[in-house]
């Protein structure tokens, strides 16, 4: 996903910059369409991981305990939620597939500024859950060691900064 998106921010000024540049890969000219990138691909992760994370369901159809309508309801949207994301899924790789294959066969000149652009984003995108995690367990580290219960906030807007990571 993030190589598709990556490949659909080449534009004909990206081209002029690499032809201007004589080939050299400019990290500084790329570094915003990197950050689009990931920041587009998160998003769509996010949402496909939405359709195909369904713990939660699977908990709550855990705790209805014996066979009855809700629990059918629930079996049955689970169901839908797993088909719904297997075709999206399988529209997107294709799209996809179709796309940097095309992509690579009519600009092969930029095949390499292509593989370093998607290897800066993807390393943006290892190192982005560290920051992101990092602030909850700071607040909740200062609200756990207070022994007087005076920091119950901290711990409740860690909770809060937890849900949003």
């Amino acid at each position: 996903m993030n190589y598709t998106i990556s490949a659909m921010f080449y534009s004909d000024s990206t081209m002029h910059q690499i032809y201007i540049n004589d080939g050299s890969f400019d990290f500084t000219y790329q570094l915003p369409q990197m950050f689009y990138s990931f920041l587009i691909s998160s998003v769509l992760g996010s949402v496909l991981n939405m359709l195909g994370l369904y713990e939660k369901n699977i908990a709550e159809f855990k705790k209805l305990g014996k066979p009855n309508k809700m629990k059918n309801k629930l079996l049955s949207n689970i169901k839908v939620k797993i088909v719904i994301f297997f075709i999206i899924d399988y529209i997107l790789m294709i799209f996809f597939w179709i796309y940097l294959g095309c992509f690579c066969a009519v600009y092969k000149n930029t095949q390499k500024h292509l593989l370093l652009d998607v290897s800066s984003s993807f390393g943006i995108s290892l190192a982005t859950p560290f920051f992101t995690i990092i602030f909850p367990c700071i607040f909740r580290f200062l609200a756990l060691k207070d022994k007087n219960g005076k920091r119950k906030l901290l711990f409740k807007f860690s909770k809060i900064l937890q849900n949003f990571v």
